[in-house]
């Protein structure tokens, strides 16, 4: 394909105000509101960059870093920083800011793997990324890598025998009881 876009050309940020409506019994914001706005601001990335419908593929790497409150502004950055054949990879930045105090925190930081689909349902080819700062090269490098690392883990799981007697005596220096 020879059209490329820049990185900075599909950005996108969302804002919301945590509700009480949003929060566990803790007062904290559940983990999966957070993905749901996760989910929608990497659909949304992906397809301003791809100019077609995308699905969610994969997430890879959530780590709930720090607690929300009820009440923070939580502010999300989504950046494409991969494009495969059909697929993309989102970058997502979560920060939380006290708004009566201004004080923000990095509270998860998230990859989506989405995929451009036609009108039929079927996997279309998305425009190149033209990276253009140290940030877009680092961050499209990363991910290279995060895909080797992927493709590894699959490999690895499938050529194992986890029945194994090997595998037995390992899980017993675990909190586990294996009846056999």
């Amino acid at each position: 394909m020879d059209h490329f876009k820049k990185v900075k050309d599909s950005q996108v940020d969302i804002s919301e105000l945590m509700l009480p409506s949003h929060s566990n019994f803790n007062g904290k914001i559940h983990g999966g509101y957070i993905l749901s706005l996760m989910d929608r601001i990497a659909f949304a990335c992906a397809s301003k960059h791809s100019g077609a419908y995308c699905v969610t593929a994969s997430v890879d790497t959530v780590d709930f870093l720090k607690p929300i409150e009820i009440g923070e502004l939580v502010t999300m950055k989504a950046s494409v920083n991969y494009v495969g054949n059909s697929s993309m990879v989102i970058g997502i930045r979560v920060e939380a800011e006290n708004i009566r105090t201004g004080i923000k925190k990095h509270c998860n930081s998230s990859y989506f793997t989405m995929v451009a689909k036609d009108k039929d349902g079927k996997s279309i080819a998305v425009p190149g990324l033209h990276l253009t700062t140290d940030d877009d090269i680092r961050r499209f490098a990363k991910s290279i890598k995060r895909n080797k690392m992927t493709i590894n883990r699959k490999q690895e799981f499938s050529e194992t025998d986890f029945s194994s007697e090997e595998y037995v005596h390992l899980l017993e220096n675990y909190k586990v009881k294996i009846d056999k």
